[in-house]
C-alpha cells in the first residue's frame, strides 16, 4: 500500500489498517520461529507498512497541534 493510498483513509481507516497489519506482522514472526517462511521478505513489507501509517498518524497529529496553536 503506497502512502499516497494511506493519506486518503480516515483517522478510523488508518487506526484499524493499522491493527490488522500489526496481528499480520505478529503471525509472520510466529510462523518464522516455527517454521520456514515462504516468502521472508513479508516481514519487511509489514514492518515498513507499520512505519507508513504511523508517519502518516504523526503527521496528522502535528498538524491538528498546529492549527490549534495557531487560532488561540
Amino acid at each position: 500500500m503506497k502512502a499516497d493510498e494511506l493519506r486518503e483513509m480516515s483517522d478510523e481507516q488508518l487506526a484499524l489498517t493499522l491493527k490488522d497489519t500489526m496481528e499480520t506482522l505478529f503471525r509472520l514472526r510466529i510462523q518464522a520461529q516455527t517454521e520456514r517462511l515462504d516468502a521472508p521478505s513479508e516481514l519487511r513489507k509489514q514492518r515498513r507498512l507499520i512505519a507508513r501509517i504511523k508517519t502518516i498518524q504523526r503527521e496528522r497529529e502535528l498538524a491538528q497541534a498546529a492549527q490549534g496553536a495557531s487560532q488561540e
